[in-house]
Protein backbone atom coordinates (compact mmCIF):
# COMPACT_ATOMS: atom_id res chain seq x y z
CA UNK A 1 0.00 0.00 0.00
CA UNK A 2 1.52 3.62 -1.17
CA UNK A 3 2.64 5.51 1.65
CA UNK A 4 0.57 8.64 1.78
CA UNK A 5 2.86 11.74 2.97
CA UNK A 6 1.38 15.17 4.69
CA UNK A 7 1.78 18.17 3.00
CA UNK A 8 2.65 20.82 5.12
CA UNK A 9 0.69 23.72 4.88
CA UNK A 10 2.04 26.59 2.76
CA UNK A 11 3.33 29.36 4.60
CA UNK A 12 1.84 32.16 4.64
CA UNK A 13 2.46 34.79 2.14
CA UNK A 14 4.56 38.11 2.96
CA UNK A 15 4.01 41.43 1.86
CA UNK A 16 7.17 43.15 0.98
CA UNK A 17 6.56 45.33 3.97
CA UNK A 18 6.23 43.03 6.12
CA UNK A 19 9.39 41.08 5.01
CA UNK A 20 11.34 44.26 5.41
CA UNK A 21 9.74 44.42 9.03
CA UNK A 22 11.46 40.44 9.58
CA UNK A 23 14.75 41.69 7.97
CA UNK A 24 15.07 45.19 10.31
CA UNK A 25 13.91 43.10 13.51
CA UNK A 26 16.51 40.64 12.74
CA UNK A 27 19.21 43.46 12.11
CA UNK A 28 18.31 44.84 15.25
CA UNK A 29 19.15 41.62 17.03
CA UNK A 30 22.61 41.00 15.68
CA UNK A 31 23.22 44.57 17.10
CA UNK A 32 22.66 43.21 20.39
CA UNK A 33 19.08 44.85 21.02
CA UNK A 34 17.24 43.39 24.13
CA UNK A 35 14.22 40.64 23.18
CA UNK A 36 12.03 43.27 24.71
CA UNK A 37 13.32 46.05 22.65
CA UNK A 38 12.69 43.97 19.38
CA UNK A 39 9.10 42.27 20.46
CA UNK A 40 7.80 46.63 21.39
CA UNK A 41 9.05 47.24 18.05
CA UNK A 42 7.64 44.53 16.53
CA UNK A 43 4.13 45.42 17.83
CA UNK A 44 4.32 49.65 17.08
CA UNK A 45 5.06 48.61 13.73
CA UNK A 46 2.60 45.41 12.89
CA UNK A 47 0.26 48.15 13.97
CA UNK A 48 1.20 50.34 11.59
CA UNK A 49 1.31 47.58 8.83
CA UNK A 50 -2.43 46.67 9.93
CA UNK A 51 -3.17 50.08 9.52
CA UNK A 52 -1.57 50.19 5.75
CA UNK A 53 -3.29 46.83 4.62
CA UNK A 54 -6.63 48.12 5.47
CA UNK A 55 -5.46 50.90 2.81
CA UNK A 56 -4.53 48.49 0.20
CA UNK A 57 -0.58 49.62 0.53
CA UNK A 58 1.99 46.94 0.56
CA UNK A 59 5.06 48.41 -0.67
CA UNK A 60 7.76 50.50 0.39
CA UNK A 61 7.61 52.85 -2.34
CA UNK A 62 3.88 53.68 -1.94
CA UNK A 63 4.42 55.01 1.97
CA UNK A 64 4.76 58.27 1.81
CA UNK A 65 5.09 61.46 4.26
CA UNK A 66 1.60 62.46 3.77
CA UNK A 67 0.83 58.35 4.46
CA UNK A 68 2.38 58.76 7.52
CA UNK A 69 1.03 61.93 8.18
CA UNK A 70 -2.31 60.32 7.82
CA UNK A 71 -1.36 57.86 10.12
CA UNK A 72 -0.46 60.15 12.91
CA UNK A 73 -3.45 61.61 12.62
CA UNK A 74 -5.16 58.32 13.03
CA UNK A 75 -3.39 57.57 16.55
CA UNK A 76 -4.62 61.33 17.55
CA UNK A 77 -7.78 60.21 17.26
CA UNK A 78 -7.17 56.43 18.05
CA UNK A 79 -9.35 55.00 21.39
CA UNK A 80 -8.23 52.10 23.71
CA UNK A 81 -10.79 49.69 24.53
CA UNK A 82 -11.45 51.56 27.69
CA UNK A 83 -12.27 54.85 25.65
CA UNK A 84 -9.40 56.84 26.36
CA UNK A 85 -7.22 58.35 23.97
CA UNK A 86 -3.19 57.37 23.25
CA UNK A 87 -1.07 59.52 25.31
CA UNK A 88 1.12 62.38 23.25
CA UNK A 89 3.82 60.21 24.76
CA UNK A 90 2.10 56.61 23.40
CA UNK A 91 2.08 58.39 20.46
CA UNK A 92 5.58 59.07 20.10
CA UNK A 93 6.41 55.82 21.31
CA UNK A 94 4.69 54.50 18.23
CA UNK A 95 6.18 57.00 16.03
CA UNK A 96 9.66 56.68 16.47
CA UNK A 97 10.33 52.91 15.58
CA UNK A 98 8.74 53.70 11.71
CA UNK A 99 11.41 56.76 11.51
CA UNK A 100 13.77 54.32 13.07
CA UNK A 101 12.54 51.42 9.95
CA UNK A 102 12.51 53.71 7.14
CA UNK A 103 16.02 55.46 8.27
CA UNK A 104 16.96 51.59 7.96
CA UNK A 105 15.41 51.08 4.64
CA UNK A 106 17.05 53.70 2.85
CA UNK A 107 20.28 53.31 4.19
CA UNK A 108 19.88 49.44 3.16
CA UNK A 109 18.97 51.13 -0.30
CA UNK A 110 15.69 49.36 -0.39
CA UNK A 111 13.82 52.42 -0.94
CA UNK A 112 15.73 55.92 -2.27
CA UNK A 113 13.84 58.72 -0.09
CA UNK A 114 13.17 58.21 3.41
CA UNK A 115 9.24 59.47 3.76
CA UNK A 116 9.47 59.88 7.70
CA UNK A 117 12.77 61.68 7.71
CA UNK A 118 10.66 64.86 8.41
CA UNK A 119 7.75 63.77 10.12
CA UNK A 120 7.15 66.09 13.25
CA UNK A 121 6.76 63.94 16.16
CA UNK A 122 4.25 65.42 19.04
CA UNK A 123 5.65 67.48 21.96
CA UNK A 124 6.26 65.80 25.07
CA UNK A 125 5.39 67.96 28.48
CA UNK A 126 6.76 66.94 31.76
CA UNK A 127 4.25 65.37 33.59
CA UNK A 128 4.50 64.49 37.11
CA UNK A 129 3.43 60.83 38.68
CA UNK A 130 -0.65 60.70 39.91
CA UNK A 131 -0.03 59.44 42.98
CA UNK A 132 3.48 59.02 45.52
CA UNK A 133 2.89 57.14 49.02
CA UNK A 134 4.18 58.85 52.12
CA UNK A 135 6.29 56.92 54.34
CA UNK A 136 3.13 55.79 56.48
CA UNK A 137 1.08 54.73 53.49
CA UNK A 138 4.25 52.26 52.50
CA UNK A 139 3.91 50.91 55.88
CA UNK A 140 0.37 50.22 55.57
CA UNK A 141 0.85 48.09 52.60
CA UNK A 142 3.27 46.26 53.62
CA UNK A 143 1.83 45.37 57.11
CA UNK A 144 -1.12 44.03 55.80
CA UNK A 145 0.72 41.03 54.08
CA UNK A 146 -0.50 37.87 56.15
CA UNK A 147 3.46 37.05 56.41
CA UNK A 148 2.64 33.50 58.47
CA UNK A 149 1.07 32.40 54.37
CA UNK A 150 3.96 31.60 51.56
CA UNK A 151 2.36 33.93 49.73
CA UNK A 152 2.23 36.57 52.06
CA UNK A 153 5.53 36.46 52.69
CA UNK A 154 6.42 36.09 49.64
CA UNK A 155 4.78 39.34 48.64
CA UNK A 156 5.88 41.23 51.91
CA UNK A 157 9.53 40.46 51.04
CA UNK A 158 8.95 41.55 47.02
CA UNK A 159 7.18 44.92 47.84
CA UNK A 160 10.53 45.29 50.47
CA UNK A 161 13.05 45.02 47.60
CA UNK A 162 10.85 47.35 45.42
CA UNK A 163 10.55 49.86 47.99
CA UNK A 164 14.35 49.76 49.19
CA UNK A 165 15.95 49.18 45.69
CA UNK A 166 14.00 50.98 43.62
CA UNK A 167 14.23 48.80 41.41
CA UNK A 168 12.19 48.37 37.71
CA UNK A 169 9.26 45.98 37.46
CA UNK A 170 11.22 43.60 34.33
CA UNK A 171 14.85 43.82 36.85
CA UNK A 172 12.60 42.62 39.93
CA UNK A 173 10.96 39.47 37.86
CA UNK A 174 14.51 38.58 36.37
CA UNK A 175 16.01 38.52 39.39
CA UNK A 176 18.42 35.53 40.50
CA UNK A 177 19.21 34.00 43.68
CA UNK A 178 22.80 34.23 42.57
CA UNK A 179 22.72 38.17 42.36
CA UNK A 180 21.99 38.57 45.81
CA UNK A 181 24.96 39.58 47.62
CA UNK A 182 23.11 39.89 50.57
CA UNK A 183 26.20 39.80 53.65
CA UNK A 184 27.21 42.94 51.52
CA UNK A 185 24.39 44.39 51.23
CA UNK A 186 23.90 44.49 47.34
CA UNK A 187 21.98 43.43 44.32
CA UNK A 188 23.23 42.69 41.02
CA UNK A 189 20.55 44.05 38.35
CA UNK A 190 21.61 41.86 35.12
CA UNK A 191 20.55 43.94 32.01
CA UNK A 192 18.64 46.83 33.11
CA UNK A 193 17.73 49.17 30.96
CA UNK A 194 19.77 49.79 27.51
CA UNK A 195 21.07 46.37 28.64
CA UNK A 196 23.50 47.07 31.13
CA UNK A 197 24.44 45.79 34.51
CA UNK A 198 24.53 47.63 38.20
CA UNK A 199 24.92 46.94 41.69
CA UNK A 200 22.14 48.97 43.98
CA UNK A 201 21.80 48.88 47.60
CA UNK A 202 19.22 47.04 49.49
CA UNK A 203 18.25 47.82 53.22
CA UNK A 204 18.70 45.98 56.38
CA UNK A 205 14.97 45.34 56.88
CA UNK A 206 14.38 44.69 53.07
CA UNK A 207 17.43 41.95 53.65
CA UNK A 208 15.50 40.56 56.68
CA UNK A 209 12.17 39.84 55.06
CA UNK A 210 14.19 38.43 52.03
CA UNK A 211 16.13 36.27 53.58
CA UNK A 212 13.07 34.53 55.79
CA UNK A 213 11.61 34.13 52.17
CA UNK A 214 14.23 32.40 50.76
CA UNK A 215 14.35 30.50 53.67
CA UNK A 216 11.12 29.48 54.41
CA UNK A 217 8.80 30.05 52.04
CA UNK A 218 10.70 30.03 48.52
CA UNK A 219 11.27 26.12 48.76
CA UNK A 220 7.23 25.70 48.94
CA UNK A 221 6.82 27.51 45.91
CA UNK A 222 9.65 26.53 44.01
CA UNK A 223 9.63 23.45 41.32
CA UNK A 224 11.77 21.39 39.30
CA UNK A 225 14.07 22.58 36.58
CA UNK A 226 14.32 25.13 39.38
CA UNK A 227 16.15 28.37 37.70
CA UNK A 228 17.13 29.94 40.51
CA UNK A 229 14.67 32.73 39.78
CA UNK A 230 14.09 34.56 42.91
CA UNK A 231 9.85 35.25 43.20
CA UNK A 232 7.77 32.56 42.22
CA UNK A 233 4.02 32.54 41.29
CA UNK A 234 1.82 30.20 43.72
CA UNK A 235 2.42 27.55 40.19
CA UNK A 236 6.23 27.91 41.01
CA UNK A 237 7.08 29.82 37.90
CA UNK A 238 8.62 32.87 37.33
CA UNK A 239 6.60 36.20 37.41
CA UNK A 240 5.42 37.46 34.19
CA UNK A 241 5.52 41.63 33.78
CA UNK A 242 1.35 41.47 34.14
CA UNK A 243 1.54 39.31 36.96
CA UNK A 244 3.30 40.67 39.04
CA UNK A 245 1.69 44.32 38.06
CA UNK A 246 -1.64 42.48 39.18
CA UNK A 247 -0.18 41.31 42.44
CA UNK A 248 1.15 44.42 43.86
CA UNK A 249 -1.61 46.54 42.27
CA UNK A 250 -3.62 43.87 45.13
CA UNK A 251 -1.67 44.79 47.91
CA UNK A 252 -1.47 48.95 46.77
CA UNK A 253 -5.53 48.36 46.89
CA UNK A 254 -6.30 46.27 49.67
CA UNK A 255 -4.56 49.32 51.92
CA UNK A 256 -7.06 51.22 50.77
CA UNK A 257 -5.22 54.44 50.26
CA UNK A 258 -7.48 56.02 47.42
CA UNK A 259 -3.97 55.70 45.19
CA UNK A 260 -3.56 53.26 41.57
CA UNK A 261 -0.85 52.14 40.54
CA UNK A 262 1.70 49.04 40.91
CA UNK A 263 5.35 48.65 40.96
CA UNK A 264 6.78 52.22 39.43
CA UNK A 265 4.91 53.55 42.38
CA UNK A 266 7.15 52.28 44.97
CA UNK A 267 10.05 53.39 42.14
CA UNK A 268 8.52 57.12 42.65
CA UNK A 269 8.28 56.82 46.46
CA UNK A 270 11.37 55.78 47.16
CA UNK A 271 13.71 58.56 45.14
CA UNK A 272 11.04 61.00 46.30
CA UNK A 273 11.86 60.39 49.92
CA UNK A 274 14.96 59.97 49.54
CA UNK A 275 15.74 63.47 48.06
CA UNK A 276 13.85 64.98 50.33
CA UNK A 277 16.03 63.34 53.37
CA UNK A 278 18.73 64.69 51.97
CA UNK A 279 19.78 62.49 49.17
CA UNK A 280 21.83 63.99 46.23
CA UNK A 281 19.86 63.82 43.04
CA UNK A 282 23.11 61.98 41.34
CA UNK A 283 23.09 59.12 44.31
CA UNK A 284 19.46 58.46 43.07
CA UNK A 285 19.96 58.30 39.75
CA UNK A 286 22.54 55.82 40.03
CA UNK A 287 20.04 53.41 42.22
CA UNK A 288 17.18 53.90 39.27
CA UNK A 289 19.96 53.33 36.57
CA UNK A 290 19.18 56.54 34.75
CA UNK A 291 22.38 57.47 32.38
CA UNK A 292 20.67 61.44 32.46
CA UNK A 293 17.90 63.16 33.84
CA UNK A 294 16.83 66.56 32.07
CA UNK A 295 16.63 69.43 33.71
CA UNK A 296 18.87 67.60 36.59
CA UNK A 297 22.82 68.47 36.81
CA UNK A 298 24.58 66.07 34.41
CA UNK A 299 25.20 62.32 35.21
CA UNK A 300 28.13 61.94 37.56
CA UNK A 301 29.04 58.06 38.17
CA UNK A 302 29.23 57.35 42.17
CA UNK A 303 30.71 54.55 44.03
CA UNK A 304 28.37 51.97 45.03
CA UNK A 305 30.09 51.87 48.55
CA UNK A 306 29.32 55.84 49.00
CA UNK A 307 25.58 54.82 47.40
CA UNK A 308 25.17 52.29 49.89
CA UNK A 309 26.06 55.67 53.04
CA UNK A 310 23.52 57.42 51.04
CA UNK A 311 20.89 55.02 51.38
CA UNK A 312 21.26 54.29 54.63
CA UNK A 313 21.28 57.68 55.71
CA UNK A 314 17.99 58.59 53.60
CA UNK A 315 15.46 55.96 52.82
CA UNK A 316 12.55 55.78 55.13
CA UNK A 317 13.02 52.18 56.31
CA UNK A 318 16.19 52.78 57.21
CA UNK A 319 15.78 55.70 59.69
CA UNK A 320 15.04 55.66 63.26
CA UNK A 321 13.11 58.35 64.73
CA UNK A 322 13.30 70.06 51.28
CA UNK A 323 15.88 69.82 49.28
CA UNK A 324 15.63 71.44 45.64
CA UNK A 325 11.90 71.17 44.29
CA UNK A 326 12.83 71.82 40.19
CA UNK A 327 15.24 68.69 41.02
CA UNK A 328 12.48 66.41 42.46
CA UNK A 329 10.34 67.21 39.74
CA UNK A 330 12.62 66.56 37.03
CA UNK A 331 12.96 62.85 38.81
CA UNK A 332 9.63 62.67 38.88
CA UNK A 333 9.10 63.59 35.04
CA UNK A 334 11.43 60.91 34.11
CA UNK A 335 10.09 58.34 36.48
CA UNK A 336 6.51 59.10 34.95
CA UNK A 337 7.78 59.02 31.24
CA UNK A 338 9.87 55.88 32.15
CA UNK A 339 6.43 54.36 33.59
CA UNK A 340 4.91 55.26 30.30
CA UNK A 341 6.82 53.62 28.17
CA UNK A 342 6.83 50.36 30.34
CA UNK A 343 2.95 50.31 30.01
CA UNK A 344 3.22 50.41 26.35
CA UNK A 345 5.95 47.57 25.85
Amino acid sequence: MARVEKRKAPAPVQTPLQALMRDHLQALEVQNYSEFTVRGRAGHIGFFLAWLEERGITEPVEVTRPVLERYQRYLFHYRKVNGEPLSFRSQHARLVPLRMWFRWMTRQNYILHNPASELELPRLGRSLPKNIFSAAEVERVLTLCEVEEPIGLRDRALLEVLYSTGMRRLELVRLKLYDLSLDRGLILIRKGKGDKDRYVPIGERAIAWLEKYTRESRPQLAAEPDDMTVFLTAQGEPFSRDHLTATVKDRIDAAELGKTGSCHLFRHTMATLMHENGADIRYIQQMLGHEDIKTTQIYTQVAVRALQKIHAATHPAELHDAHSVAERAGLLAALEAEAEHEEET
